[in-house]
This record gives structure tokens, sequence and C-alpha cells, in this order.
């Protein structure tokens, strides 16, 4: 367990984090410290405690605006990912039928040549579109 030294307000809090979070929980602690010195600047020194409560509450309000931002941008990623879906359906449906109209248009070449040589040749041949769509 790591040991950190936090300043906020001018005061310096040791806390502890666990190990490679110290940079981090600085950071958090400099917010807190921010969040303090906004208050301040609007409202004087009201003390500790209240510009404490008062940060807490501009942060927790942040964080709420910021929880909502995310659940909009999940819902508008899963409404991207159903149309991707849609899309990917649609051109494997396009596929399918594309492979199974080069097929028939190569089986009336086939035959087609094969009636202008005189019926000589090799009958038409059939493939599984299925197989070749993939």
């Amino acid at each position: 367990m790591a040991h950190v030294s936090v300043i906020i307000d001018g005061k310096t809090y040791r806390m502890a984090c666990k190990d490679g979070q110290e940079e981090h929980l600085r950071g958090l602690g400099q917010k807190m410290d921010e969040a303090i010195q906004t208050m301040k600047g609007g409202f004087g020194d009201v003390g500790d405690q209240r510009l404490a409560i008062m940060a807490g509450i501009m942060m927790a309000d942040q964080l709420s605006e910021n929880e909502q931002e995310v659940r909009g941008l999940r819902a508008e990623v899963e409404t991207l990912k159903e149309s991707r879906n849609a899309l990917i359906e649609r051109y494997h449906g396009a596929e399918s039928t594309l492979v199974r109209a080069l097929h028939e248009v190569t089986d009336r070449v086939t035959a087609l040549t094969n009636k202008l040589n005189g019926g000589t040749g090799s009958e038409p041949t059939t493939v599984d579109t299925d197989k070749t769509a993939k």
C-alpha cells in the first residue's frame, strides 16, 4: 500500500492508496482543490466544512452530468451496432442474389454457346450458391 500527500486548500492530507495509483490520487486531490478554490471565489471563505460540502456537491453534479452523457453515448453506440448489423445482413443478401444471378447468366451463356456450336460441348452446370456466397 502506497502513501500520498495531497494538498487541498493549502492543507496537506496524507492518504493511502493502492500501489501505482499515487498520481491518480494526486490528480483527484488537485481537482478537489480546484473545486474548493472555485467555491471560495464565488462565496468567500465560509468555512472548511461548508466549502468541502459545496465542492463535493459541485463535483457530484459534474459526475451526474457525465454519467447521463455516457448513457446517451452507450445508447447511440447500440443503435449504430444495430444499424451495422442490418447493413451486414443486407450486404450478404445482396451478395447471394448477385452470385445466383451470375450463375444464371453463366448457365444462359453456356446454353447459348452450346446452341451456337450445334449442341456440342458440356451442359450448363449449377453451383451451390450458399457455398460460394460465403
